[in-house]
């Protein structure tokens, strides 16, 4: 489960709600399978035409590169974004565990990287702002990875109300339990470093110095931006 950004801890909570399903569940299956990477050779996109409608498929483009559909309000999008001092830590610690990417460099040097807009995918600032230009799109579901540790009954039920699933109150209620264990074994699994899903993990690791530099480059690349985030929980 890749939480750093928070889409890997999504994939799994929407397959949860639209499929009824509990989390012993998923913990058996291959949930790439269920729900492919769009811009990954592997499964691909055959096995994507593959898949019966309504089809679940995760990516990480930008909104500019997605498929038509979803420009034009005929395919439905939700998108987490997480707050960017806990995201570059925790991305930090997912490229030094991954043997493809082997990054060895210090934290300090990698945040400068992000902050530049120097990684994989582009600059994180415009990835968020260009979604949230389209937050208010009726195709499009805008979450928080905070709000989902602040308030998990309410995200639970945007997302039941979004993907069109029906639930009594007795299995919304079930539903939301379900939830909250798939986020425990995922944010608290032995196998994340430091427990990388945590909320405020970055100031285990942000210096003064260091925090005051990315406070300034925020500002400056999202100053003109109403999307806010708790950095503080």
């Amino acid at each position: 489960c890749l939480v750093y950004a928070g889409t890997g801890l999504l994939q799994e909570l929407v397959y949860l709600v639209s499929q009824g399903a509990d989390p012993d569940e998923i913990g058996l299956m291959n949930i790439d399978e269920q729900l492919p990477v769009l811009e990954y050779p592997q499964p691909g996109l055959d096995i994507i035409k593959e898949l019966t409608s309504p089809r679940l498929i995760k990516s990480h483009l930008p909104y500019r590169f997605l498929p038509s559909d979803l420009h034009n309000g005929n395919s439905k999008v939700i998108y987490m974004a997480r707050n960017p001092k806990d995201l570059v830590v925790s991305y930090y610690q997912f490229h030094r565990s991954l043997r493809t990417m082997s990054y060895r460099g210090t934290f300090q040097e990698f945040c400068r990287r992000f902050m530049n807009d120097k990684l994989g995918y582009g600059s994180w600032f415009e990835h968020v702002q260009e979604f949230w230009e389209h937050h208010m799109d009726a195709n499009v579901l805008f979450l928080k990875y905070e709000d989902m540790h602040k308030d998990l009954a309410t995200m639970v039920e945007q997302l039941v109300r979004f993907l069109g699933v029906s639930y009594d109150k007795a299995q919304l209620e079930s539903m939301v339990e379900h939830c909250h264990q798939l986020i425990d074994q995922c944010c608290n699994a032995e196998a994340l470093p430091v427990g990388r899903g945590r909320v405020g993990l970055w100031k285990d690791i942000f210096t003064v110095s260091m925090n005051e530099k990315f406070d300034l480059v925020y500002k400056q690349k999202m100053g003109k931006c109403d999307l806010t985030f708790d950095f503080y929980l």
